[in-house]
């Protein structure tokens, strides 16, 4: 993977830095590299190393509408992507269940740094993409096979982690090639998903 090569980001975020973030990148070639990773610091150091065009992450990266905070009492739980996931039979957990709130809180503390940083950041749910290609969520030796038939994977995938995170990465792709839909509004916040 060289510099001025385009590369696509893909992060499975943990909503603790104690626990495993898959990282993976992508070039226009279709190459692959991943990564596990805890901190905060070993995700930026990885995307200015890689210098990504596009970062797409799994995590809620905004509140619903008429929500300021996640501690606050209140009955709004849904944003409208999170709906839309619902009408088309997607399952997901709501942003505001347990431990939910610590994904977000760091999804949206990530997402702030990394645009401040200058990057191109979306939220993405590999779960829908799995769902929307009749994939098995959780089927390890499934998914692998899925893109070992479309991607050149240069590293040996150590968990599902990094599956999920090559997932996202691949959507960034997507999205640069314009085969993707945002659903959702903007000023709210949209989910990033393959156009079947």
């Amino acid at each position: 993977m060289y510099r001025n090569n385009l590369i696509f980001c893909g992060i499975d975020l943990a909503g603790s830095e104690k626990r495993i973030s898959g990282i993976a990148f992508l070039d226009k070639y279709l190459n692959v590299r991943c990564y596990s990773v805890f901190s905060n610091e070993e995700i930026i150091e990885k995307i200015e190393k890689f210098k990504p065009i596009i970062i797409s992450i799994d995590a809620p990266l905004s509140l619903p509408k008429g929500r300021k905070s996640l501690e606050e009492k209140s009955n709004i739980h849904f944003r409208k992507c999170d709906l839309e996931l619902k009408k088309l039979k997607i399952k997901f957990f709501p942003l505001t269940l347990g431990p939910m709130r610590k994904l977000t809180e760091r999804g949206i503390f990530l997402k702030k740094l990394l645009t401040k940083n200058g990057y191109k950041v979306l939220e993405t749910f590999p779960g829908a993409f799995y769902d929307l290609n009749k994939i098995d969520r959780k089927n390890f030796r499934e998914i692998l096979n899925f893109f070992k038939k479309i991607l050149n994977i240069k590293s040996k995938i150590k968990n599902l982690h990094e599956l999920d995170a090559i997932t996202c990465a691949y959507i960034s792709y997507l999205y640069y090639n314009g085969k993707t839909k945002e659903i959702g509004e903007k000023e709210e916040g949209t989910i990033v998903i393959p156009r079947i």
